[in-house]
């Protein structure tokens, strides 16, 4: 069972200090994928680093200008391209003066069409490419660059050394799992991540969706496992005679909101596709939604 830290009160626009380095505000977009809404980080003091503006939202735009102040904005950090926390980013940025720095965005589609609002935001373009092991610093703060591809294939993590702290984007959330999602969802890469970021040791997690996770070592060890259990549990309903992921998600997801199954049933895909490269499942062609899969003989 994931200890799930769900007990936030999000405090839309309000700028609150959570530790000596990291202010937070609040973007009013909550929903079945955001949760409470997009929160964007104010790492530092005096110069300040800003990690996922979020959505485009005049009122956020100008609650984060509000939590700035006259500060300076030093660099403008973006987990990932999808549209929950990119849009903001080339406003805010152009607003204060500052570069947009991110992974490369995904030359692919993203999602699946209608399954998902997690849509990429296609006019996305970053001032400075990151990659793995970038390093960016301020008076106070240095962050670190850590690629945690999985839930999209261009997300970035960024380690704040002074606190010993990860801001996870999706990669890692207190309040659920993360949806990883084909074609640009990949769960053996999601996988890989994990066990990257529980290596680091962090002391807290800082997702961009709901509450921070202090007791890092456990949380992640159980998101592992719940991420292996789903994967059992799909060779179980193959091996039960299930075929297809529609005749999979009802029985998998009966406890979930029926407005996440589409999403669900492109994670039972991602799982299927993970089977089918490591050799334990078989299908004709390419995994797809509508395959039909059976355990190989």
């Amino acid at each position: 069972m994931i200890p799930f830290v769900r007990d936030f009160d999000p405090e839309y626009g309000v700028c609150r200090r959570v530790s000596p380095r990291i202010r937070r505000v609040v973007a009013n977009n909550p929903g079945p994928f955001t949760y409470t809404g997009t929160g964007t980080y104010i790492v530092g003091n005096g110069t300040v680093a800003v990690i996922d503006p979020g959505p485009e939202d005049a009122a956020h735009l100008e609650a984060l200008l509000a939590a700035v102040g006259d500060e300076t904005v030093s660099h403008v950090l973006v987990t990932h391209t999808h549209r929950d926390h990119a849009p903001l980013a080339r406003p805010f940025a152009d607003a204060v003066g500052a570069l947009v720095l991110a992974a490369r965005p995904p030359a692919r589609e993203t999602h699946a069409s209608g399954a998902l609002d997690e849509a990429e935001d296609q006019t996305f373009r970053p001032d400075v490419i990151l990659g793995d092991g970038d390093r960016i610093a301020g008076p106070d703060w240095t962050l670190e660059t850590l690629a945690t591809p999985g839930h999209a294939s261009n997300h970035l993590a960024f380690a704040l050394i002074e606190e010993n702290a990860l801001f996870s984007g999706d990669h890692v959330m207190g309040w659920a799992t993360s949806v990883v999602a084909p074609p640009d969802g990949d769960m053996g890469a999601y996988m890989d991540s994990l066990e990257r970021v529980t290596a680091r040791g962090f002391a807290a997690l800082w997702p961009t969706h709901g509450a921070p996770v202090t007791d890092v070592a456990p949380f992640l060890t159980a998101y592992k496992a719940h991420r292996l259990e789903r994967e059992a549990q799909i060779v179980a309903r193959l091996e039960a005679g299930d075929r297809t992921i529609s005749a999979m998600v009802p029985g998998l997801y009966a406890a979930v909101d029926q407005r996440l199954w589409p999403a669900a049933a492109l994670s039972v895909l991602a799982h299927l596709i993970d089977l089918v490269r490591r050799g334990l499942v078989v299908c004709k062609g390419e995994p797809e939604l509508g395959s039909v899969f059976r355990l190989r003989s």
